[in-house]
């Protein structure tokens, strides 16, 4: 089957950027305003909830159909479940045509045949006379140098085909761009053509005078240049319809001379063909040096030649075959979410469409199978291939005067020929972008052998964006500076191949020189491609300067990441000259531990945030040496979001380390704990129950010496109290853990003589550790405060039994039944259930340094929306952590800043309402077990809450959600999410500079009914604002901690004290918002059913006033003494009280 004559009926189309976007059910229309205080916003529980189909006894042993039974047969054999099979059926009918549009873009083709057959001829002139030209009318392509010989006019084409995926059938939406061929007519060409870009001109020439003509015409609402794939060389002709059809397709005209008129002997890759006399203006060199070869330049001829062949053996392969026209759209969907299939040098449609046809002809793939089998057999060609080492054709020829693969390997960096043995289809794309695609293929295939039940929507619905997908990025900016470093990096022969095009030329050697420089630190290096540009026909072509920014991507290796010395070869060998070449003057002579004088290059880092941007250094550095770009020109993201984890003073750490230091001084108290002599019983076990010992305290604490002229001091308790006329002192927090004793058969079984019990061993406690170890103590009947180093720790001694003795029920029989009850499900939570969990994530922070990060800022950012209240610091944590143990379809993040966007990614698109969150620490779920979970969470959804999360440990109750968020709130966290990801990653991406990063850290206020405005001078922790205050008050802190005889002030923290007497007087009326981490104001928000008139009852007049309604008396709330009693109960902490009567009335 050859090309078709457009209109044919065998149809497919090259499609532009899609994003699938994964629905989230329950977020509501997008730009809803929240509801009015007058609606109420409760909901049944079980709307919208998923539920199991009920089906008659009937329908429910019904014998199958011979038809219903060949199609489990064949799902069987040709997809992984009858889910997915259902998945990709939809997805397919999404992304296809339908046949009424089909029809319509057919009529469309056909006039455009008309138009472009009868546009007039023109008389002969030389290339470089261009007077003939309309004016306005402007060549689509850089005339650099200008002077050219040769002549040209223009001749209807000699045949007009609809070539590319439109003729296929292989089509994806939503934009679909039809590609017709135009054959250039043979007296319009010349032979000697091929040198010195004299095609190329005459192609641009050919489409000009098209595009006067064709814009003329009313059939075409928009005619506009654009390039082929991006190359500059190849611009192309846009026609679209007018009117209402204006998006339905845009038909791209190529130009293209017959295909038999260039001998294939001299586009060969070793062949030249632009002089570089013409090019450098220079005259020819007296040695008789050859020109270089211009493969690129070459193959961008033949690519010309061979449409019509290419579309030949595409129909010949994917005609008959359904399941490989399936598989050819779901590979271009993969592609399309990974960004890998626009601009020069993408992994685009048509590549992956001759890749299917060479494993047809390899009988990788047979012409029978799914489209689903044919997605995976292609994904783990790719996995498995590296065509940068191997390269592959399509040609079966053995004709000895075609060049052999290895000269193609010297000429491009990934090698797969065409059918003819000259074309390298590959010839653009570059090694970066394939060993992308190879990473992709291999996430994909541990993702589908996974055999998870979210796979496709993994796999094919969540899009994979640049600043999401990789650690750290960098934009070189001003794209002009590439020129510096084409001639810098002697890249003359690479310019002239590619037509002056700095941007590709410098491109492969700039990468290899970072990976080089990179190492062990990365894993993946990947860049952007600039985006195919369209300009109308009265504009110049744009310069390689105006395409944007390059950006690259770098996905770090956590083993790697942190070391800060490269170690190069000993001094006396040869390779040592190299090194110092390489790193410059970062490289110097150490003597090391063995004795052994080596090159090495060190980079100065002490915490654990500036190791992570080593790579920032190495990058800058290498650029500058060797690049001649210096590092005003490279914007590294990286770092941006520290700023909102270090303290008003500490801007060289993120708080790792203070962490870690608390966790030493936690070990040697549990040493000490499990040598203490005189305990009636011995401990079995001290663990962690505290953020801190877990990495995820969002502000570490430091080491603490109260000035004692700041406070009253009670000598008889060695205790501190605030003083009124001071600012409010330091907020100190005690570090939890729990210890548990043996058990015995002494401890009695009743619940108040073991609490007695339990109290009598926290006073013994804390007179064996002041005994025994000198520590500060002090007791209480449920926890023991120590005072070591200045961290205090509060034990809490457990006993293994008691959570069982609480649920220990009596009948009036005397018989004893087990029951939950809220106080024994809280004493597991504390003493079972949070140790494990503080042991599970301290091991994943050894695994994955990053985690911290992302759980602390992700913790910062609720809270910062004044939704903290809501969120355990538990759950917050377990979300953070399924981003490393479930990353799918990313690798684990390697920094803060790629976690906390995925986080605000989890949490805007996850459907909470129908699934649970699991979070499989330790790897002890099963796959099966995991099964399970969901199947009885959709059975007992109306009676778990409203957020699931749930682990190893806690399979059915998610403890930690059970007391919130409540509906409203997760609603309000994923509608903030979803509006906060897209401006972060805007910024992240803006190549001159991030702006005001804590832009989405400040909380929307305007959505609160009342705010009240607090003193700064009594909000403890007023450094940790969102805004850091230039200055603050003392907080009653010695500059150099010591050691202390007094315990200092613990917990006490105005706001929230205020926050708690609030909720428990207003709490049915109001709901009240707060950031703990210095927030200066509470938001207020009426609940719904506030305003609306109760029934008169003495005992409710609290809040209220007595109103008379239709000769009844009823309550409504008296908003203006509410109002006073708010200032009233906060005075001396409330600098303020604002109404915002306007949202409200009664």
């Amino acid at each position: 089957m050859g090309p078709a004559p457009t209109g044919q009926q065998l149809r497919g189309a090259t499609g532009g950027p899609e994003v699938i976007e994964p629905s989230f059910e329950g977020t509501g229309k997008k730009g809803k305003k929240p509801s009015s205080r007058k609606r109420g916003v409760t909901e049944s529980q079980a709307e919208n909830l998923l539920q199991p189909v009920k089906l008659s006894k009937a329908e429910l042993y019904k014998e199958p159909t011979n038809e219903e039974l060949n199609r489990l047969r064949e799902t069987e054999i040709l997809f992984h479940s009858s889910l997915l099979r259902l998945q990709v059926e939809e997805l397919l009918k999404e992304v296809r045509l339908s046949e009424k549009k089909k029809d319509r873009i057919d009529a469309f083709l056909l006039e455009v045949n008309h138009r472009i057959k009868r546009v007039p001829s023109t008389p002969e002139s030389e290339l470089t006379d261009q007077a003939w030209l309309p004016a306005g009318i402007r060549v689509p392509f850089h005339q650099v140098p200008y002077t050219v010989k040769g002549s040209f006019h223009f001749l209807p084409p000699a045949q007009v085909t609809v070539v590319g995926s439109y003729l296929l059938g292989t089509c994806i939406r939503p934009d679909i761009t039809v590609d017709m061929a135009l054959t250039m007519p043979r007296e319009i060409l010349q032979d000697k053509d091929l040198l010195n870009q004299r095609y190329f001109r005459k192609r641009a020439l050919y489409l000009a005078h098209l595009a006067h003509h064709l814009a003329q015409d009313p059939l075409f609402g928009s005619v506009r240049f654009s390039y082929t794939n991006g190359c500059h060389m190849k611009p192309s002709l846009l026609l679209r319809p007018h009117g209402k059809d204006e998006r339905l397709v845009t038909v791209r005209l190529h130009p293209c001379p017959p295909s038999d008129f260039f001998r294939p002997c001299r586009l060969l890759p070793t062949k030249n063909n632009v002089r570089s006399a013409w090019y450098r203006g220079q005259s020819p060199p007296e040695d008789g040096k050859p020109d270089p070869p211009t493969p690129h330049y070459n193959t961008w001829v033949l690519q010309d030649t061979a449409l019509g062949s290419h579309v030949q053996l595409l129909s010949n392969v994917l005609g008959s075959a359904p399941g490989l026209k399936d598989g050819v759209a779901l590979l271009k969907v993969w592609l399309r979410q990974r960004e890998l299939d626009k601009g020069l040098g993408g992994f685009s449609g048509f590549l992956i469409s001759m890749l299917v046809a060479f494993l047809v002809s390899t009988r990788k793939i047979h012409t029978t199978m799914s489209g689903y089998q044919v997605l995976r057999s292609v994904l783990q060609f790719l996995a498995t291939t590296d065509l940068t080492v191997n390269g592959i054709s399509l040609c079966l020829s053995s004709d000895p005067s075609l060049p052999a693969l290895a000269d193609f390997h010297q000429a491009f960096p990934v090698v797969f020929l065409d059918p003819s043995g000259r074309l390298n289809l590959c010839a653009d794309v570059t090694a970066s972008t394939y060993h992308q695609v190879q990473h992709e293929a291999r996430l994909s295939m541990t993702l589908l052998d996974s055999k998870t039940d979210d796979g496709f929507q993994l796999l094919l619905m969540t899009p994979k964006p640049m600043i999401r997908a990789f650690d750290h990025v960098l934009h070189l900016r001003p794209l002009s500076r590439l020129q510096a470093a084409c001639h810098q990096l002697k890249l003359w022969p690479e310019l002239q191949d590619n037509g002056g095009d700095y941007i590709s030329a410098s491109l492969g050697p700039l990468t290899t020189l970072l990976e080089k420089g990179l190492g062990s630190r990365l894993q993946l290096l990947a860049h952007s491609r600039p985006p195919v540009p369209e300009w109308d026909i009265n504009q110049d072509p744009p310069k390689h300067k105006d395409s944007g920014t390059l950006t690259l991507g770098l996905l770090l290796q956590p083993e790697g990441l942190t070391t800060v010395l490269e170690l190069g070869p000993e001094a006396d060998q040869p390779e040592a000259v190299e090194f110092r070449q390489f790193w410059g003057s970062r490289s110097e002579l150490r003597r090391f531990q063995d004795g052994a004088i080596r090159e090495a290059v060190v980079w100065e880092a002490a915490s654990l945030c500036q190791k992570r941007l080593i790579p920032h250094k190495v990058v800058t550095h290498l650029l500058a040496l060797h690049a001649d770009i210096p590092d005003n020109c490279v914007h590294y993201v990286g770092g941006f979001l520290d700023a909102l984890l270090q303290g008003l003073k500490e801007t060289s750490s993120t708080g790792e380390e203070a962490l870690a230091v608390a966790i030493c001084y936690y070990d040697d108290l549990s040493r000490m704990l499990w040598g203490l002599e005189g305990l009636p019983l011995t401990v079995s076990a001290v663990q962690g129950a505290h953020p801190v010992l877990r990495y995820t305290e969002v502000f570490p604490p430091t080491p603490v010496q109260p000035a004692c002229s700041f406070y009253e001091q009670l000598r008889e308790r060695a205790s501190l109290l605030p003083r009124l006329d001071k600012p409010c002192p330091a907020y100190v927090e005690p570090i939890s853990m729990v210890c548990h004793l043996e058990g015995s058969g002494q401890w009695p079984q009743e619940a108040e003589a073991i609490r007695r019990v339990r109290a009598a061993f926290q006073l013994r406690l804390a007179e064996l550790l002041r005994q025994q170890h000198g520590l500060l103590c002090r007791a209480t009947a449920t926890h023991t405060d120590v005072l070591k180093d200045g961290f205090v720790f509060r034990i809490r001694v457990a006993y293994q039994r008691e959570p069982q003795i609480l649920k220990e029920v009596r009948s009036p029989q005397g018989m004893i039944s087990l029951r939950d009850t809220p106080e024994s499900l809280r004493l597991e939570r504390d003493t079972r259930h949070l140790p494990l969990l503080t042991s599970a994530l301290h091991g994943l922070q050894q695994q994955h340094p990053a985690f911290s990060g992302v759980a602390r800022l992700a913790k910062r950012w609720v809270r910062a929306q004044l939704l903290g209240e809501g969120f355990s610091d538990e759950s917050l944590d377990l979300v953070a952590a399924a981003l490393f143990l479930h990353p799918e379809p990313f690798t684990p993040p390697s920094s803060p800043q790629v976690g906390f966007l995925r986080f605000l990614s989890l949490v805007s698109t996850f459907d909470w309402k129908n699934n649970p969150l699991i979070v499989n620490l330790n790897n002890e779920l099963t796959a099966e077990e995991q099964v399970e979970i969901r199947s009885s969470f959709l059975a007992a959804r109306t009676r778990l809450p409203v957020m699931v999360i749930i682990t190893p440990q806690d399979r059915k109750s998610s403890v930690w959600t059970q007391d919130g968020p409540s509906a409203q709130i997760l609603q309000q966290l994923v509608i903030l999410a979803a509006k906060a990801l897209p401006v972060l990653e805007k910024q992240l991406m803006d190549p001159w500079g991030p702006g005001d990063i804590r832009t989405v850290f400040r909380p929307p206020l305007d959505m609160y009914d009342v705010l009240i405005h607090l003193y700064a001078r009594h909000i403890p922790r007023h450094r940790q604002a969102v805004d850091s205050p230039a200055a603050s008050f003392c907080r009653g802190l010695l500059n150099k901690p010591g050691p202390s005889s007094l315990m200092p002030v613990l917990g006490y923290d105005p706001p929230q004290l205020y926050l708690a007497q609030l909720r428990a007087a207003f709490g049915d009326l109001a709901l009240f918002f707060y950031d703990q981490h210095g927030g200066e104001v509470i938001g207020v928000l009426w609940k719904p059913t506030s305003f609306q008139p109760q029934p008169f009852k003495a005992s409710s007049t609290k809040g209220h006033m007595v109103v008379s309604q239709s000769g009844e008396l009823v309550l409504l709330p008296n908003i203006e003494a509410i109002l006073e009693d708010f200032a009233v109960m906060g005075e001396g902490l409330v600098q303020a009280v604002e109404a915002r009567s306007e949202r409200w009335t009664v």
